[in-house]
């Protein structure tokens, strides 16, 4: 058994046949990455047939190459004499070519969380795992709890293989109510294509740091395969004024009602109607204020407005939540809530398996910052995979030191600003 460079092909026919496959550890996302300065290395452990296999994105940006394997590895972990002579082959063949080191975030589940049944399920391997792979020589950074490694620790998957009416009724009780709210209010979904993908960078500019050149490569590169899909929400501006027109219509004849009864009552009946007419006008101005907006936005945006957009891939059976985003100065019209959902039931209706809703943080850490985003994707009835997190692996002593060194010397000189 020896390590090999595979041809993209190879790799391709390798990883669409494993159960770690991922869309990180593919040829298109190579491709997309080559054009953000990566070089792709495809490298697999052959004895007649691929035994393991990994896509390598090789960073010369500092004059030292250095290795990452997104999500890890494409190999059984629970094979551990085939995970060490995996391990010591790579870095022979990987340090023959000079790379300091290779790191990585495997899809070695740790546990995973049933929020919905508030019950956790262990890996029962996991233990024997990470040790073994620290006897091999990776450095683990740590258990981080939000986004501060090379991809979540934690991800937020939905199990689509039940009806799509169960996933509607499992959904929380107010997010249901959210979903109808957005439709009443006149949010529509739409399919686009490439050219309204300035849509999604409209909405991702502020907290994500590829640009729409980016999201455009990868667009084209997925869609060879017919393997992207992108989809945005619009507010019907006439359809949010009429349903606006017709809460005030109704709360106002109500508040008419309460008023005649009012005059007519006596006694306690009195109270009970003051309680409720005061209930009625809450909402009749509400909607008042609701009424001038809806007649404010139509003028403005007589043709509607876009309000969130989402960005999957379709790999195997999974759905993947590439990107998404939306438009905070329309929150109140809970437009993701129906984007997302709307996805739900497609492609649940399809045949899918899992809608994999991407990063979350550690939920059981009490976090202001990513609380909304946690609960968000929970809320859906998604369980919460807790992967071991970022593993290094150095390969070339002599190249890491002066890897390490060369890092190290260019964080003092831009702590002394001297460039």
């Amino acid at each position: 058994m020896q390590i090999q460079e595979l041809t993209e092909e190879e790799f391709k026919t390798f990883e669409n046949n494993h159960p770690l496959s991922s869309i990180y550890q593919t040829v298109e996302y190579a491709n997309i990455m080559a054009k953000q300065g990566f070089v792709p290395l495809y490298v697999g452990l052959k004895k007649d047939i691929i035994l393991a296999a990994v896509m390598l994105l090789i960073d010369k940006s500092k004059s030292f190459k250095y290795a990452y394997a997104p999500r890890g590895f494409l190999l059984n972990y629970n094979n551990l004499s085939l995970l060490e002579v995996f391990t010591k082959e790579l870095k022979k063949f990987l340090s023959k070519k000079d790379i300091a080191a290779v790191k990585l975030n495997p899809l070695l589940i740790k546990k995973i969380f049933h929020p919905k049944n508030n019950t956790i399920e262990n890996n029962k391997n996991y233990d024997e795992i990470f040790t073994y792979l620290r006897k091999l020589g990776f450095y683990h950074y740590g258990y981080n709890n939000e986004f501060e490694a090379l991809k979540p620790r934690f991800e937020a998957i939905l199990n689509l293989e039940v009806p799509y009416y169960t996933l509607y009724k499992n959904l929380r009780k107010e997010f249901r109510t959210k979903i109808r709210g957005a439709i009443k209010n006149g949010v529509k979904v739409y399919k686009g294509n490439k050219q309204d993908l300035s849509l999604l960078y409209l909405h991702t500019e502020k907290k994500y740091p590829r640009d729409l050149q980016y999201f455009e490569e990868a667009y084209d590169t997925f869609d060879k395969e017919n393997q992207i899909e992108f989809y945005y929400t619009k507010i019907d501006t006439e359809m949010y004024l009429k349903n606006a027109q017709d809460l005030y219509t109704y709360y106002e004849n109500e508040s008419f009602k309460q008023n005649d009864l009012l005059i007519q009552a006596t006694g306690k009946y009195k109270n009970k109607v003051l309680t409720k007419k005061m209930n009625i006008d809450m909402f009749y101005n509400k909607y008042k204020k609701e009424l001038v907006n809806a007649i404010n936005l139509l003028k403005t945006y007589p043709d509607g407005i876009v309000t969130s957009s989402i960005l999957i891939i379709k790999k195997a059976n999974t759905i993947h939540l590439f990107m998404d985003g939306y438009d905070p100065k329309f929150k109140k019209f809970n437009s993701k809530h129906l984007l997302i959902w709307k996805i739900i039931e497609k492609y649940s209706k399809l045949g899918y398996k899992c809608f994999n809703l991407g990063g979350v943080s550690n939920f059981t850490i009490q976090s202001h910052k990513y609380h909304g985003l946690n609960e968000f994707k929970r809320n859906f009835g998604a369980d919460i995979y807790e992967y071991a997190g970022d593993f290094e692996l150095i390969c070339n002593r002599a190249s890491y030191f002066m890897y390490r060194n060369s890092n190290a010397f260019l964080k003092k000189l831009k702590k002394f600003r001297i460039f």
